[in-house]
């Protein structure tokens, strides 16, 4: 008996897929999935439809279409790539949806339920894999039918091996959005992961303790959505970590997988009344550990201590992550925005002082230059400038407030959730008499971001400027809670140590600045602060040196600048409390100015 015979047919297949469809998943599944029903309803479908084309075959996020005309599938192609460019512009890079595309003519089987298979299909497929996000890319034969009847500039890239394809098949290519630039893609090379990009993994409940289990996932919780807070990050969703629980750990390989730069593990212990938790940070590519962290607490209300270990923790990475980014842009030999934010902020949170503050400040200008709406940028210089003000580094007070205010409301205007931008906001206004508008805004800045410590310290400052300083040491106490460690130390201890000064406890004052030296030694308006209440209780010879020492970290520091620098203050105490201020300076020898 004779086989029956196949049906074949000359026809063009197009192939494309999601870029990074596995990272976006594991981001946010169900969001993923939902925007992907929607662009099929709203943009792909119609353009098949209009372009008259068939959907013969798809599979989670990839499609196989045939078109009788090659011109009618690159239309289509380029209808949906531009149509993406548009509708990517309303999200970050990382949360971007963007298509490959591979078009080629070729010989085809047709089976009887009218799927397709045979080279034709697998080489278009292989094209789609070499495509760049938002691309196209096109066999020779492909592109001898459309030569002269598109407008679009096809870049000649060559002739390329295909995964399992036999012989080499030069190709055509059409860059993202259509804009003819384009290059082939590797496929065997992963895309590289987003900045910023984290997995938090389930933290291991060491002892096995049925009854902490809650607690230690919850923590894991906890922190993958404050972690999501921090801008520019990019965090793996809860419940694609959580697939990972109790397996062996191979951090490079859940990196691939995932797309992501770095890979957070914990673990929880118990022993009698104390909780011992151990976290470090790793390099996914590299499987270096970046930093590592121990941490102990009494074992009382769990809610209490989750709370405050996810704080501290969020706190902490929002730095390392920071740190690890600016180390990579240093590498890089044409730094985009982003490179010169995460530069700026890494430089910042080295510590207050002129040289810090200037740095950092150039390198959010620069990074503006390049990409004028960077809300990062915009906020980052905006807080660089506001530290710069309050801590009495600058002679054009009024100036340098205005160009912060600026910033920050340009930053909101682009994006009315960045919590640096109300915080900002909330220093601005308190520096300016506009005092409970910026409480306010502090605590608008708290809403969005729980763990913004700095906000409640600058509630704090504002306390004292409308003759409250009593309550100031409350608010220094919420920020030290959240974050014992931070980079800004040194200057809650100074505001707890000026509350102090103002309510007439100078060996308390006394302490406090200590305490902020210690925080950081180069932080010279501690320096200045302590001479003044030395001076006041009679240690002249001490309150000179220590005055010289703070001269050291800022020589353009002077009484004048401090006494221009403050809110007017209304309030009677603020005012005598701030002349005893000028006083002990002036009496350890800090210039007048």
């Amino acid at each position: 008996m004779a086989s029956e015979r196949v049906e074949r047919k000359l026809t063009t297949i197009l192939a494309a897929d999601v870029a990074g469809y596995s990272r976006l998943t594991g981001a946010d599944e169900e969001g993923t999935v939902r925007r992907l029903r929607a662009l099929r309803a709203e943009l792909i479908d119609p353009a098949i439809q209009t372009n008259r084309g068939r959907v013969f075959h798809t599979a989670g996020d990839s499609i196989l279409i045939e078109f009788a005309s090659v011109v009618d599938a690159v239309r289509c192609s380029l209808d949906v790539q531009r149509g993406m460019a548009t509708r990517n512009g309303d999200f970050v890079a990382e949360k971007q949806i963007q298509f490959r595309i591979g078009i080629h003519l070729g010989d085809v089987m047709v089976q009887p339920d009218g799927d397709l298979l045979g080279d034709g299909v697998n080489v278009a497929a292989r094209l789609e894999g070499i495509a760049e996000p938002g691309g196209i890319c096109l066999s020779e034969d492909a592109w001898r039918q459309v030569r002269g009847k598109i407008a679009e500039t096809f870049a000649d890239l060559g002739e390329q091996t295909l995964k399992n394809i036999a012989l080499p098949v030069r190709v055509y290519g059409v860059g993202p959005g259509g804009d003819g630039k384009t290059k082939p893609r590797d496929p065997s090379a992963p895309s590289s992961p987003p900045r910023l990009s984290i997995a938090v993994l389930p933290f291991a409940n060491i002892g096995g303790d049925s009854e902490q289990e809650y607690f230690v996932d919850g923590i894991t919780e906890s922190l993958t959505t404050d972690l999501s807070r921090i801008a520019g990050s990019f965090v793996i969703a809860r419940n694609t970590a959580f697939t990972y629980k109790g397996k062996p750990v191979d951090v490079k390989q859940i990196g691939r997988e995932l797309g992501v730069r770095y890979v957070l593990e914990g673990s929880v212990q118990r022993g009698g009344n104390r909780l011992r938790i151990n976290v470090q940070l790793i390099d996914a590519e590299s499987g270096a550990h970046l930093w590592a962290e121990r941490f102990e607490r009494a074992y009382g209300d769990l809610f209490d201590v989750q709370d405050e270990i996810v704080a501290r923790l969020a706190r902490a990475l929002d730095v390392e992550l920071t740190a690890a980014e600016a180390r990579r842009a240093e590498q890089s030999v044409n730094p985009d925005a982003m490179d010169l934010v995460f530069r700026a902020l890494a430089v910042f949170n080295r510590g207050i002082n002129p040289t810090n503050i200037d740095q950092s400040r150039a390198l959010f200008e620069e990074a503006l230059k390049l990409e004028p709406t960077n809300v990062s940028a915009l906020t980052g210089l905006a807080v660089a400038v506001c530290f710069a003000v309050g801590s009495y580094m600058t002679d054009d007070r009024r100036a340098d407030l205005a160009v912060a205010e600026r910033l920050a409301k340009q930053a909101l205007a682009l994006q009315s959730n960045a919590a640096l931008g109300h915080l900002a906001l909330g220093f601005i206004y308190s520096a300016t008499d506009r005092i409970r508008d910026g409480i306010a805004e502090c605590q608008h800045a708290l809403s969005l971001d729980r763990n913004l410590a700095h906000a409640h310290a600058m509630i704090g400052r504002a306390t004292i400027a409308v003759g409250q300083p009593e309550e100031a040491e409350g608010h220094i106490a919420q920020a030290i809670r959240l974050s014992p460690r931070d980079i800004y130390l040194s200057t809650w201890c100074n505001i707890a140590g000026t509350a102090s000064f103002y309510l007439g406890r100078d060996d308390v004052a006394v302490s406090w600045f200590r305490r902020a030296i210690e925080a950081d030694r180069n932080y010279s308006l501690a320096y200045f602060y302590l001479s003044a209440v030395v001076a006041q209780q009679g240690g002249i010879d001490e309150a000179r040196r220590l005055a010289q020492e703070g001269l050291a970290h800022d020589p353009g520091f002077t009484v004048r600048r401090l006494f221009r620098g403050g809110a007017s203050g209304g309030n009677p105490l603020y005012r005598s409390q701030r002349q005893r201020v000028y006083a002990g300076m002036l009496a350890a020898g800090v210039p007048e100015g």
